[in-house]
């Protein structure tokens, strides 16, 4: 069983906060180098729709998107 997301709240114009940006999600590819916060440098190894698959050498892991603690290397 899926939840859908929740509703994106309106930005009022008369608003004095600014609105909050949109969130960049980070493509992958296989072949990528990258580095993630808990589990080292590693390399993508599967691409998904909203997943990666990553070799650590110790563990391969499945990174579920947004990619928040990986980055490209």
């Amino acid at each position: 069983m899926t939840t859908p997301a929740p509703a994106r709240r309106r930005h009022l114009a008369t608003s004095p906060f600014p609105p909050k940006p949109d969130v960049v999600i980070t493509q992958f590819a296989v072949g990528d180098k990258v580095c993630h916060d808990s589990y080292g440098v590693g390399r993508v190894t599967g691409v998904e729709a909203h997943a990666v698959t990553v070799d650590f050498s110790s563990r391969t892991v499945r990174v579920v998107s947004p990619f928040s603690k990986m980055e490209h290397l």
